[in-house]
């Protein structure tokens, strides 16, 4: 006999665990379904930054989806550290944008501004007074005093726990090899585990995503892209805020770590560092932080990202299903609009109310190419 449950959830990442356990604070019984193991791809290889958002004045999806996760991540981690005494250090440190150029950033500012959150710009010398082993060859920059940020790997092991004493059954190394759908509906979920049906089918299996929902009638034109971090090892600690540059950044941890990252490579499903990125990850950290030269390096490591043609992601039903949901494609964000994506799922999958609009997050069929090999550090 076929196991049942009400929905099926495929993929264990943030957005995987957190739509589970969302669904499940409803009564729903769920079964996720994860090809490895729970928590373990893009979503444990970032860095945790969660950038900040104001649902009353958000203009684009993307700002009205981080709006309402940046509003769910306080109350989410209490909910999960209750529960089960796991400690993921969501916490306010704010951040830093910064340049070593004088580059006119009162526009980017501005945005902020009109957005709803506080921003404001700084000069050298305001800029040292809040990070004082900063390099003063930087010329440019502004604050975001409400950035924060979490241990990304304790909450998704907060997650996996919540979710399992939740009633949510979690079938690891189960991969997803098909799905039966006659007339227009997905009747069993065929695994290398063996068949499992429900009523729905939630997919978010990120970067596979494409891969995963092949033989659907719509092409879902998610791109893997490699992104490899840096950790190092320095007590104490020379810096205590969130420090961008573009797509590079610098994440302060209460134990003395400190997180470098991150390329975005488009090179398929290779997933390996390599001597020349991490160079450039470390030539980064040293030019904004010259005290991190003498720090430890602890660990290198490497994630792929799902990234849409957007930007902005899948979410809702896949077209020409009537019970299966998709949320996949949110590039560098997956974490840090975990909260947003499994709320607004959750709702759709049972026809609640949704706190975002469902046309915000629907795509057009693209025949979009696929981006050449490149390599950003």
């Amino acid at each position: 006999m076929k196991q049942r449950s009400d929905v099926i959830v495929v993929g264990g990442g943030a957005i995987g665990l957190s739509t589970a356990f969302e669904l499940a604070q409803e009564g729903v019984s769920v079964r996720l379904l994860e090809k490895g193991r729970c928590g373990r791809e893009a979503s444990w290889a970032g860095a945790g930054m969660i950038i900040p958002g104001n649902s009353l004045k958000a203009r684009t999806p993307e700002a009205r989806l981080r709006s309402l996760s940046y509003e769910l991540w306080p109350d989410l981690t209490d909910k999960l550290q209750s529960q089960t005494d796991v400690d993921s250090e969501f916490c306010i440190c704010g951040g830093l944008e910064v340049q070593f150029e004088q580059s006119p950033m009162s526009s980017d500012v501005q945005r902020w501004q009109d957005d709803g959150i506080e921003a404001a710009l700084l000069s050298p010398n305001a800029l040292a007074q809040l990070e004082p082993r900063c390099s003063r060859k930087l010329r440019s920059g502004y604050h975001l005093p409400a950035m924060a940020q979490v241990r990304n790997p304790r909450h998704l092991r907060a997650l996996q726990a919540a979710c399992v004493s939740s009633g949510v059954q979690i079938e690891e190394s189960t991969e997803v090899v098909g799905f039966t759908t006659p007339n227009g509906r997905v009747t069993e979920v065929q695994t290398s585990g063996g068949s499992f049906v429900s009523n729905s089918v939630c997919i978010c299996s990120g970067a596979w995503t494409s891969q995963l929902l092949q033989g659907t009638r719509f092409a879902f034109p998610i791109q893997p892209v490699r992104g490899q971090m840096v950790m190092l090892k320095c007590n104490p600690l020379p810096f205590g805020h969130i420090i961008q540059m573009g797509p590079r950044y610098l994440v302060p941890r209460s134990d003395g770590r400190a997180l470098i990252g991150s390329t975005e490579e488009w090179v398929g499903f290779e997933k390996r560092t390599t001597a020349g990125a991490v160079a450039g990850l470390i030539d980064f950290a040293t030019s904004v932080i010259p005290d991190l030269a003498d720090a430890t390096i602890e660990r290198t490591w490497a994630g792929l990202r799902p990234g849409s043609p957007d930007g902005v992601p899948f979410i809702g039903l896949v077209p020409g299903l009537e019970n299966m949901f998709v949320a996949a494609g949110h590039f560098r964000n997956g974490l840090q609009n975990s909260p947003g994506t499994a709320r607004f799922l959750r709702q759709l999958v049972l026809d609640q109310a949704p706190s975002l609009n469902p046309a915000d997050f629907v795509h057009t069929q693209t025949d979009s190419p696929t981006p050449e090999v490149t390599e950003v550090v």
